[in-house]
């Protein structure tokens, strides 16, 4: 299929344009290179010995995207495109609902305009909120904590309206929980602008020495160790569930939200050790205060996804480790990294 991508110059869009590629589908790119690089595309074209065509474009912007579309006329959309740091979304809330809910309106415009009625929506955990019961199932009830969760549910919501309005569409919403990792290759990897918002970025830039130390927020949660517990993914599993949601949009229409995780949860200290096993490197750590929205644990329940989809996650922690090192150490700056 001829699928656009919007984000797709970002850390999980470009693992999915290589899984996208290696399924004989053919992506076209949409980014404004905001908070990714134009070099992570090339590298990406390296990898697969062409290059990725692709636009710059913000997806609020109407008008260019409706004439992208109607160049491109893609099958299917994976829209990754977003804002995503929690903490940031507290402060800046207005765009954070610019972006992640106007933007999805507008894309989903320009998609009426070519008879496109086929997306796949990067969704997160955040929006089950604190837990009933874990490991969260689909049906757990949604309670956002924050700015972020709550613009990525709405946008969920406005996304399932449309395809009740739309009834051949096909609406994935996908779930995802912590991915982390890299390609093998150490080519593509996760690169934060600024200071970074999520806890395996962290450590491997205080491995290669960009950042003196790692904060452990809190060790007094109700969990084996004391620190918060999460369920974390490797990226290349989580393109892959991309390419086996298109397949299901691909053959059948409806709304379905699905889960994207392992199942298995570690908590903070349990990935650094892992890190430094993996590495043979020492991860300096301080503990501190909770930070305010932040709870115990959270787990996957993936079990919609192996029964829909027939996909499951296949990368355990230790090459989630090694990947993820495997990029740092070949990219210190990330994709300012003179190679």
């Amino acid at each position: 299929m001829r699928v656009l991508v919007t984000g797709g110059a970002g850390y999980i869009g470009t693992h999915t344009l290589l899984e996208l590629v290696a399924a004989g589908h053919e992506p076209f790119v949409v980014d404004n290179f905001e908070n990714a690089s134009p070099r992570a595309l090339a590298r990406v074209g390296e990898l697969i010995q062409r290059p990725i065509p692709h636009a710059t474009c913000d997806v609020r912007d109407r008008s260019t995207l409706t004439e992208i579309f109607e160049d491109i006329r893609p099958e299917a959309v994976i829209h990754f495109a977003g804002l995503k740091a929690v903490g940031e979304s507290e402060e800046r809330p207005r765009d954070y609902y610019d972006v992640n809910v106007a933007g999805t309106l507008t894309l989903l415009a320009a998609m009426e305009a070519v008879d496109c009625a086929r997306i796949v929506f990067s969704s997160s955990a955040t929006v089950y909120g604190a837990p009933d019961y874990l490991p969260y199932d689909e049906a757990h009830p949604t309670r956002p904590l924050s700015v972020y969760a709550k613009t990525k549910l709405m946008a969920e919501d406005i996304l399932r309206d449309w395809h009740s309005a739309h009834p051949q569409s096909a609406v994935l919403l996908l779930r995802y929980f912590n991915p982390v990792g890299a390609h093998i290759s150490g080519r593509i990897g996760e690169d934060p602008q600024g200071w970074p918002n999520n806890l395996m970025p962290f450590i491997t830039q205080v491995a290669v020495g960009r950042r003196d130390k790692l904060m452990v927020f809190g060790d007094d949660y109700d969990t084996p160790d004391g620190t918060g517990v999460r369920d974390y993914i490797h990226v290349v599993d989580l393109a892959r569930a991309h390419v086996a949601a298109l397949t299901h949009a691909e053959k059948t229409p409806g709304a379905e939200v699905i889960n994207i995780g392992t199942g298995q949860g570690y908590s903070v200290l349990e990935m650094i050790r892992a890190f430094e096993a993996a590495t043979g490197l020492e991860i300096p750590h301080e503990i501190a205060p909770r930070r305010e929205g932040d709870i115990a644990a959270m787990q996957a329940d993936v079990r919609r996804a192996e029964t829909l989809l027939g996909w499951r996650a296949r990368h355990g922690l230790a090459e989630m480790m090694a990947s993820a090192w495997g990029w740092q150490s070949a990219n210190p700056q990330g994709y300012t990294t003179d190679n």
